[in-house]
Order: C-alpha cells, then sequence, then structure tokens
C-alpha cells in the first residue's frame, strides 16, 4: 500500500491559538491522516475536527517510495 506524505494546516482561531500549526504525517490515506492527528491531539481541538478534515483534503499529499510506517512526524501547535 502506498503511503502520503502529508502537510496539513490545522488552523484554530485566536484566543485558544495565536497562529494555528501545521502536521506533517505519514499515512495511507486522508482517513488515516485524521485519525492520527486527532490520536494525537486527545480532543484538545474537537470543536475544529471538522475543519481539519476540510484541511486534510486540501494538503499536499506526496507519495512515498518507501513503505514506512504511519506516524506524526512533526507538530507545530500555538
Amino acid at each position: 500500500m502506498t503511503k502520503y506524505f502529508y502537510t496539513v494546516d490545522h488552523f484554530i482561531p485566536f484566543p485558544r491559538s495565536e497562529y494555528g500549526g501545521m502536521w506533517v504525517v505519514v499515512a495511507e490515506n486522508d482517513e488515516e491522516c485524521f485519525d492520527l492527528i486527532t490520536a494525537e491531539d486527545e480532543g484538545a481541538n474537537d470543536d475544529y475536527y471538522s475543519r481539519l478534515r476540510e484541511n486534510i483534503q486540501k494538503a499536499p499529499a506526496y507519495p512515498l517510495a518507501e513503505n514506512v510506517e504511519s506516524c506524526i512526524v512533526e507538530q507545530f501547535t500555538t
């Protein structure tokens, strides 16, 4: 199964966050990407998960040449 390298905007409006954030994820598809992010987020921003789904669908997703484990590579949230 092909894996993809996603860069996902995770917008959280002020005052909870000044700038939102960015998630970098390796996943098989949009649904797995969403599941990985929400598991890591632990419900802290569940009010914005519908927007997160839209952002995952809009995110660049680059196919990977090697089969690597699905994971959160990096996150930057404010």
